[in-house]
Formats: structure tokens, C-alpha cells, sequence
């Protein structure tokens, strides 16, 4: 009788053992997803700003300064590397892009060319579908961290090597801020 009491308690740790170990599976999978979802987000605002900039160009030959700050801040995104460093120069692009706008917005023939308009509109959207990604991940991410380091999935999380996700966070004072606008 003992025996079998003790080969259920085994089978019952056994199959905790067992779920623990999938649902950390299960969660570091769902981070690592929406990580992509991030990635694709950004590759898309990273597509869209060259042919931005050079509508604006034509309009606005003389502010090079700028449109060099948005191409290299937009390179130095492309090139991040993880959350934490996507998120820094990612508010860099962010903060370049405002002074981008500020710049457009002096050329009135400029902000009725349908070209710019859509472009503009495109990175809008986009950049709300990043906010959104952003969300989610950080969701997954906190869900994720939470499991590996409660009682008692923890145990298993050691075992096995899970390691806390970095959050995807604002680096930036700047992106902090709440834009103003001016009429």
C-alpha cells in the first residue's frame, strides 16, 4: 500500500514537473513571438521613412542636418539588437521624426502633396501598430517572468535555465514627453 502511495505521489510531482516545464515552454514562445511582432512593425516604419524623407527633400532641400538625423538614427534602429537597445534607438528615430514633421510642416505646398500625405498617414498607422506590439509584448513579458520566478514554477525555471525577458522600454526623455501641437 505504501508503495503505491509513494509511485502516485511520484506520478503526480512527475506530471506537475511535466506542465510546469510546458507552460514556461509556452510562455517564453509567446514572448519570443511577439518580439517578432515588434520586429515586423519596426522593418515597416524602417521601409517607410526613406521614401518619406525623400518627398520631403524635394520640398525642403536646405534642411540636410535633418534629414541626416532621421537616416542615421534610422540605420542605428535598423542595426538594435534586443529590447533594451531596440528601445533606445527606437525613441532616437522616434525624437528625429518629430523634427522631421516640425520641418514639413513649414511647407504648405508640401503638406497638401498626396504623396507625402499617404506616406505620412502609413507611418502614422504604423507606428500605432508598433504602440500596440509594444503592449503585447510587454504583456507576454511580464506573464512570463511572473511564472519563472513564483513559487512553485520557479523551482522548474531554475532547473532548466529560464531567464527573465527584457521589457521593451522608452530610453528616451523625449519619447516620454507628450508631443505638442501648435496651430
Amino acid at each position: 500500500m505504501t508503495l503505491w502511495i509513494l509511485i502516485g505521489i511520484l506520478v503526480v510531482v512527475g506530471l506537475w514537473f511535466l506542465t510546469a516545464y510546458n507552460g514556461l515552454v509556452r510562455l517564453r514562445n509567446q514572448v519570443k513571438n511577439a518580439w517578432s511582432q515588434i520586429d515586423v512593425q519596426l522593418k515597416r516604419r524602417h521601409d517607410l521613412i526613406p521614401n518619406l524623407v525623400e518627398t520631403v527633400k524635394g520640398y525642403a532641400a536646405h534642411e540636410r542636418g535633418t534629414f541626416d538625423a532621421v537616416t542615421q538614427a534610422r540605420a542605428a534602429a535598423m542595426k538594435a539588437q534586443g529590447p533594451a537597445q531596440a528601445a533606445q534607438a527606437e525613441g532616437l528615430l522616434g525624437s528625429a521624426l518629430s523634427k522631421f514633421f516640425a520641418i514639413a510642416e513649414n511647407y504648405p505646398e508640401l503638406k497638401a502633396n498626396q504623396n507625402f500625405l499617404a506616406l505620412q498617414e502609413e507611418l502614422s498607422s504604423t507606428e500605432n501598430k508598433i504602440s500596440f506590439a509594444r503592449q503585447f509584448y510587454n504583456d507576454q513579458v511580464q506573464g512570463f517572468n511572473t511564472r519563472i520566478e513564483t513559487v512553485p514554477t520557479n523551482i522548474v525555471a531554475n532547473m532548466f535555465g529560464f531567464r527573465a525577458a527584457e521589457f521593451f522600454e522608452v530610453q528616451s526623455a523625449a519619447e516620454r514627453e507628450a508631443p505638442q501641437v501648435k496651430f
